[in-house]
């Protein structure tokens, strides 16, 4: 966690301003906030420092553990982390550089997202991975056979989506997933230690605490896409490797609530004309109400760190 920390730190200097000079400035939605105008042409694609810090930390570590080949499970996580990681670096350099605001067409995004978690089920088939799911806090568990396949694309997809709904504020999204990440690291050591998992895990919260350094309010750069789908897509990977993938609902809540505000809206315009929320995600809503940015932030941090307290106590206590 150090490592990556300190990888991140010493590379944003550098990085940032070189983001600049490219002029990698965010895009702002006119249908958002008006207040985030203000954040017009913020260097975007910090995202690119996050990756290079987990895998960078990730491939020195887990190279100490043995002297062979690489581990499947570190294969798999960086795969993923760096599939995603891709396909949102495609989308925010449309935004960016080509000036197309919405980037990718959501088909476009789509279908990368589904053939990123299409490979990694097969790599994982290959090793003949576990088709059971448990339920978190009880003895009940189901062997899905080639229903796993269905819900590890619904997983990846869906929480690299959502992660990315919750990219909207300075710091929330890097101070939120490296909560929940530390949540599975901690669980991902605890009992039968998956030691290459846990090392993944905790480069994650040292990459984004370093990011977040610079993230904070007022955000000197953002992750972009590049960052949110990459995360999204490694946290569900990590949730599918730990086999606690009904843990993710809980220990992912906060990114759980975004897109459900997101549904929530959507739905409840389309059918009846009104909006439940002033605005959609669940963060703008706290903001039109008139709360600053900094207590959104802060209160998300707060509700993420209950959620993954909460799974870590249904897993590690109560069974």
């Amino acid at each position: 966690m150090a490592i990556a920390f300190l990888i991140t730190v010493l590379l944003s200097p550098i990085f940032i301003p070189f983001l600049r000079r490219l002029k990698f400035g965010q895009s702002i939605r006119e249908e958002g906030p008006k207040s985030h105008m203000k954040k017009m042409g913020t260097p975007t694609m910090g995202g690119v420092m996050i990756l290079l810090s987990v895998t960078i930390t990730t491939l020195i570590m887990t190279s100490k553990l043995s002297t062979g080949s690489l581990n499947f499970e570190v294969v798999v996580l960086l795969l993923v982390l760096l599939g995603y990681g891709l396909l949102g670096f495609l989308d925010d350099f449309i935004k960016v550089v080509l000036k197309r605001n919405l980037g990718l067409t959501s088909r476009q995004k789509m279908l990368g997202q589904i053939v990123i978690a299409i490979i990694f089920y097969i790599i994982l088939r290959q090793h003949d991975f576990s088709t059971v799911i448990h339920i978190p806090g009880t003895d009940l568990s189901w062997d899905l056979g080639w229903g796993y396949a269905i819900l590890i694309i619904f997983m990846l997809v869906g929480a690299s989506n959502a992660v990315n709904l919750t990219d909207g504020l300075d710091g929330l999204l890097a101070g939120t997933a490296a909560i929940a990440f530390g949540a599975f690291g901690i669980l991902a050591w605890y009992g039968i230690p998956q030691f290459e998992i846990t090392i993944f895990s905790l480069a994650v919260v040292g990459s984004l605490l370093g990011f977040l350094v610079f993230n904070a309010h007022p955000a000197k750069v953002f992750m972009g896409d590049t960052g949110s789908l990459a995360l999204g897509g490694a946290i569900a990977a990590v949730a599918i490797l730990t086999k606690l993938e009904v843990l993710l609902i809980i220990i992912g809540g906060v990114f759980v609530l975004e897109t459900l505000s997101v549904i929530i809206q959507v739905i409840s315009f389309k059918t009846t004309g009104k909006r439940v929320f002033k605005m959609s995600p669940l963060h703008h809503h706290y903001e039109l109400m008139g709360w600053s940015e900094w207590r959104v932030v802060s209160t998300f941090w707060l509700v993420g760190l209950i959620f993954a307290a909460l799974g870590i106590y249904i897993e590690v206590w109560i069974l």
